[in-house]
């Protein structure tokens, strides 16, 4: 099908429509890309330093715990898809708005969230960026990104890490749509005038050519690391080189611990890691998963980071400073920082599993990070 300007045009003038008819739900049909190509100091020093974005700054504001239902995520990104190619948006997606920062592209102070879909045939150029990103596979199967040759097929639940310096793309060469949910540390970049984007491939260095699945076979024995990297994953730095973490791997170490008491706080959790150095995969990002069993509920916790939620099973509510957020299948919650919730598991017959994005990290970095737990009788207790 021929796309025509005048088509173009009522194309994104109609998304424009559905973003003032969505703007009570607090997503954002993405009508353009985020920013103009800026070349990386490193690249070329003739270029002048980006100016950092309007919502750059808080200017006061401050994030407040709020939920996305899956059911009002998923009816406008069928919109998006029915109505625009991805050659008109750039990318097909939502972007998540926490109402406290005012229409701002953020769901924390240092916290973007998409949710992106790619339909049979879609590829998106591969590019390079200076933020870190992750993907969070919410559609069953199809797709694949493409990390520095690495081919990662997209399966429920898996993560696949984008670190800055890497050049990545996505595509869709499977009968179904693949959905999946965007984490970046855009807005820290942001604050920091370090955003910085690269589009030129062809100019890059030959990216050396990778079989698929290279991420768990060189990186992925438990407690086994290599000795030495056959090639540079990217040109970033304290970043993992482990790109791909499979779903069927996370719920599985998941399902091997549900019978153990876990913490009473978290549930029973995992985290992932840089295989290499133990560290988290990005500098300012921790990324973990956690079970909570058949009508389990965790005692109140609160630390000085701000995290993101992310429904990969079950169904149940999280508390925040009184406020109920009644979650489900592939629903999205924030919870910002230094408040008190926690977690109830309302089915008692199935477990429930929730992904985290935190800004811990970032917070320990600069030396501010504590955490408390309340005991049954109501007592405060400090936490590592």
């Amino acid at each position: 099908m021929t796309v025509t300007s005048a088509s173009v045009k009522e194309n994104m003038a109609e998304m424009e429509r559905l973003n003032e008819e969505a703007a009570h739900l607090h997503i954002w049909m993405r009508t353009r890309a985020n920013s103009p190509l800026q070349q990386p100091w490193h690249v070329t020093d003739t270029v002048a330093p980006p100016k950092v974005a309007p919502n750059a700054l808080p200017a006061g504001r401050r994030a407040v715990p709020f939920l996305w239902k899956w059911r009002d995520i998923e009816h406008y990104l069928t919109k998006v898809a029915e109505l625009c190619s991805i050659e008109q948006t750039d990318r097909q997606q939502l972007q998540l708005l926490n109402p406290g920062f005012g229409g701002e592209l953020r769901i924390a102070n240092s916290i973007r969230v998409a949710i992106s879909i790619y339909k049979p045939g879609d590829t998106a150029p591969i590019h390079q960026h200076s933020p870190n990103a992750s993907r969070t596979i919410l559609s069953e199967s199809g797709g694949y990104s493409l990390v520095e040759g690495e081919r990662c097929p997209a399966e429920r639940g898996d993560l696949i890490f984008t670190p800055n310096g890497t050049w990545h793309g996505h595509g869709n060469d499977d009968a179904e749509p693949v959905i999946w949910m965007d984490v970046l540390d855009w807005p820290l970049l942001d604050f920091l005038g370090l955003i910085w984007i690269r589009e030129d491939y062809a100019e890059a260095a030959e990216v050396p050519d990778v079989p698929a699945g290279f991420s768990r076979t060189f990186y992925g024995a438990g407690g086994i690391s290599p000795t030495f990297e056959p090639f540079e994953r990217g040109s970033g730095t304290n970043t993992s080189p482990y790109f791909h973490y499979r779903g069927v791997d996370i719920l599985h170490t998941l399902a091997a611990m549900r019978d153990y008491p876990g913490d009473v706080h978290r549930g029973r959790g995992v985290e992932f890691v840089n295989p290499l150095t133990h560290a988290h995969p990005f500098p300012a990002f921790a990324y973990g998963a956690q079970l909570l069993r058949g009508g389990e509920s965790t005692q109140s916790f609160r630390h000085t980071a701000s995290t993101l939620f992310c429904v990969l099973g079950g169904s149940g509510y999280t508390e925040v400073n009184g406020q109920r957020f009644e979650w489900g299948r592939n629903d999205v919650f924030v919870v910002p920082n230094s408040l008190w919730h926690h977690h109830v598991n309302t089915s008692l017959t199935e477990d429930a599993v929730l992904y985290t994005v935190s800004d811990r990290p970032l917070v320990e970095m600069i030396g501010q990070y504590y955490a408390q737990g309340r005991t049954p009788d109501k007592t405060v207790i400090a936490l590592r």
